[in-house]
């Protein structure tokens, strides 16, 4: 796989930054433009059957999850993987920062990904959470965050890896926002190939008559109809 730190910025630079952030703030995700070609794509799918490359396998039912696998990365990160990483934090480090002054809240993210992440293993959260997911016929996630210790990023980004309608059905990307005195709202996303979703790691800010409150939101992934479903998670701090 040869995605240089250069390409990877070139890429996300080609998403129109401010219209993702308008989306974010209405749904709480949103979608890049292209990140990853399909050749970059199957290359990193294949990688899932590398298990020197990760430091632990998560079986979804055990754990009661819900049903499939997913592989946590090694901090030795696959080029690809890392470059993206870089080239999206500075992106997504201006939203994250707008919606902790609409909330609130510290910002505690400095401009270099690199020092953000000594402040995580200083912390204490020192393992890669960096995630290379493969979901088979009948498998689903249950509805969930990726908060993995106190030092969090508010948004994290999901890149899929097959094509949809062709190398699998079903395996939307689902968000659930839980509202006050309401019901609760939900979307479903289909995977773009090479493609990411920004998404927010636990909450979204929400504008009611007092002012700025946080809306909770979970994710997951529907069930798989048939095929087989690869994608890969891009997180922002590590986990503890």
């Amino acid at each position: 796989m040869t995605l240089t730190r250069a390409q990877a910025r070139k890429r996300a630079g080609d998403t129109d930054w401010t219209a993702l952030a308008a989306e974010l703030d209405v749904h709480g995700s949103a979608p890049t433009g292209p990140l990853l070609t399909p050749a970059e794509c199957r290359e990193l799918a294949a990688l899932y059957d590398k298990p020197e490359l990760f430091r632990t396998t998560v079986d979804m039912e055990r754990h009661r999850f819900g049903s499939g696998e997913y592989r946590y990365f090694t901090h030795d990160l696959p080029a690809p993987v890392a470059a993206l990483r870089a080239a999206l934090y500075p992106r997504l480090l201006p939203v994250a920062r707008d919606w902790a002054a609409r909330l609130g809240r510290p910002a505690p993210w400095p401009d270099s990904l690199q020092e953000w992440l000594e402040r995580c293993h200083a912390a204490g959260q020192d393992r890669s959470a960096q995630i290379l997911l493969r979901y088979g016929a009948g498998d689903w996630n249950a509805l969930h965050r990726d908060v993995f210790g106190e030092l969090v990023f508010p948004l994290q980004v999901v890149v899929g890896l097959d094509v949809y309608g062709a190398d699998y059905t079903g395996g939307e990307f689902l968000m659930v926002e839980q509202r006050p005195r309401a019901q609760s709202r939900g979307t479903a996303t289909a995977l773009e190939q090479g493609h990411g979703l920004v998404f927010t790691t636990r909450d979204r800010p929400v504008r009611t008559r007092r002012g700025w409150s946080a809306g909770a939101m979970r994710h997951g992934v529907s069930t798989v109809r048939s095929g087989r479903r690869h994608a890969l998670g891009i997180v922002f701090h590590d986990a503890s």
